[in-house]
């Protein structure tokens, strides 16, 4: 029988999933991601209009792999302040939605990857890699667009600041 962390093992376990109070890991952790699938996605399409296709085949593959790694921390540290909320509220139901759709975006990320290994060894950009790629962008889109309205809209991990409480 597996016994269940207590509170103060889970603190300890903190900074590292959460990041100190008042700075949250998970977004600019989401920036890695973000920021290489963009990159990535620009290189895809300016490959398949016949732009540096040998250079741009291999920095979107390159930047897939990037994007890959930035979301695997991304999700361990999502998934970490998803578990700090009420599973029976609707905050808890819009970061399960939000993770979900960016899983999605993730797998067809990876599949794209997968698809334009060829085309990073031959100079080219791969149909199925750009599609893979595309399609993967626009979930990340609606994912990244989900991600803030927790933020936004449920305030999840925003906390006062203190010194404009006494500033005012």
């Amino acid at each position: 029988m597996q016994r269940s962390l207590t509170k103060e093992e889970l603190s300890m376990a903190s900074p590292l999933l959460h990041g100190p109070p008042g700075h949250p890991i998970h977004p600019p952790l989401t920036d890695v991601a973000i920021g290489a699938y963009t990159v990535a996605t620009a290189f895809f399409v300016l490959g398949a209009l016949g732009i540096a296709e040998d250079a741009m085949g291999k920095a979107a593959w390159l930047g897939l792999l990037g994007g890959l790694a930035g979301s695997l921390l991304s999700a361990v540290t999502g998934i970490a302040d998803l578990l700090r909320i009420d599973r029976d509220s609707p905050t808890f139901r819009a970061g399960t939605i939000h993770g979900a759709v960016m899983a999605t975006g993730t797998v067809l990320f990876a599949l794209a990857a997968i698809f334009q290994y060829d085309g990073f060894h031959d100079g080219r950009v791969t149909g199925a890699g750009l599609v893979f790629c595309l399609a993967g962008f626009a979930a990340l889109s609606i994912g990244g667009f989900l991600g803030g309205g927790l933020v936004f809209r449920h305030g999840v991990r925003v906390e006062p600041d203190s010194r404009s409480r006494d500033a005012s």
